[in-house]
């Protein structure tokens, strides 16, 4: 972070975040004023004027004031902890390396998406996916408010197990199903598991060939059953259950029909369609909005945000990404394009205190500079002003 040191407001004062482009719910507007006090938003104002006195200001001139985004799948704390295959970084650095990085894209709920599977060609295993759920727990330093999404590789019974038991734990708000396999969801055959699964990581082509094997030796109807169990097992956990990559109508149906609440990356508009028939929620990854169209010639999510099957923009790898998305151009208003990132992502997690510019509202905040590029000039978390960086 480049500037001046962020301020620690006393709880009692209130500041205006003046100036700016203020994108509510409904509209936006230009030059209004959000004013913080304590951890809530005290109040919204068109005109500045209208508001009551205030102890501090920020000026957002020129600037958009949004709801801090909240991510619901963001998996970029892999690549801090082995930033090259063997280079091993320790989880509380790397966590918090995450976390400020988080931050500078305008992220202030964070769930961290931990992939429970041993898969060591990709610097993956379930030893080190409880370590960095233990450090979420025990918070070494954070600074964005951050919880755990476990997902769960159901091809793995030592991943079944051990989720199960991860999710009872208060951290943990989400738990997804994946079964990365050839023939599987994204991975149409084994040439393609076998290109996309090593992800430049180092992985020998042997491995990877191996992992492929044993994890297509687990037949549709065990994955399937596994997938039944599991959702049995969380139904009174109080977390949202996710499926993850369905490839059609029928991989919705039988997810919706276990309990799941979220479908993430419907590879299909045919499946998106389907979750939103049954009442599931989608999600997806913000970077393919960015991009336009899929790395791997799945689904694109431009054409999902105009066919209405989109909820939520997710992170994925990229926490940049969603910022972006914020700022091209669907056809929709700026608050529709706002909301996917911010308001239905904390409803799809049941976080109803957040994601929206509402008095009453937890006050997360960010102010974006839009030119050249969309950059987070200011964040504030809980009211807290958490991250500066003026140029």
């Amino acid at each position: 972070m480049r500037g001046e040191r962020p301020t620690r407001e006393r709880p009692g004062t209130r500041v205006a975040v003046d100036g700016g482009w203020v994108v509510t719910p409904d509209t936006v507007f230009r030059g209004g004023r959000v004013v913080v006090k304590g951890d809530r938003i005290a109040g919204v104002y068109e005109h500045p004027a209208e508001s009551p006195p205030v102890d501090g200001r920020v000026d957002a001139a020129g600037r958009y004031v949004l709801p801090g985004l909240v991510d619901l799948h963001g998996d970029d704390i892999e690549r801090y902890l082995f930033p090259r295959s063997g280079d091993r970084v320790a989880v509380d650095a790397a966590l918090v390396a995450a976390d400020r990085l988080t931050l500078a894209a305008g992220v202030t709920t964070k769930f961290d998406a931990v992939a429970f599977e041993n898969a060591p060609e990709k610097n993956r295993s379930v030893e080190t996916a409880v370590e960095v759920v233990d450090a979420v727990a025990r918070d070494p330093g954070l600074v964005a408010d951050h919880r755990v999404h476990a997902r769960c590789e159901v091809t793995d019974p030592e991943s079944v197990a051990v989720v199960g038991d991860v999710a009872g734990r208060e951290i943990v708000d989400i738990v997804s199903a994946m079964a990365h396999a050839p023939g599987t969801g994204q991975f149409e055959d084994e040439t393609a598991f076998e290109r996309r699964y090593a992800d430049g990581r180092g992985a020998t082509t042997g491995a990877v060939e191996r992992v492929g094997r044993e994890r297509a030796a687990v037949g549709s109807a065990t994955r399937r059953q596994r997938i039944a169990d599991l959702a049995t097992e969380l139904a009174d956990a109080g977390v949202v259950v996710a499926s993850h990559d369905d490839s059609g109508p029928a991989a919705v149906d039988h997810a919706v029909d276990n309990g799941v609440d979220l479908c993430e990356f419907p590879l299909s508009l045919a499946a998106a369609e389907r979750a939103h028939e049954r009442g599931a929620a989608t999600s997806m990854g913000a970077r393919k909005v960015v991009r336009g169209g899929s790395l791997w010639g799945n689904l694109d999510a431009r054409r999902a945000v105009e066919q209405g099957v989109v909820d939520a923009l997710c992170s994925d790898y990229r926490p940049g990404a969603m910022l972006a998305a914020v700022f091209v151009d669907t056809g929709e208003s700026l608050p529709a394009r706002v909301q996917r990132v911010t308001s239905a992502p904390a409803r799809i997690a049941g976080l109803d205190d957040r994601g929206r510019l509402q008095a009453g509202a937890r006050a997360d905040l960010v102010v974006v500079d839009p030119d050249p590029v969309p950059t987070v000039s200011r964040a504030f978390v809980g009211g807290t002003e958490s991250y500066r960086c003026d140029s």
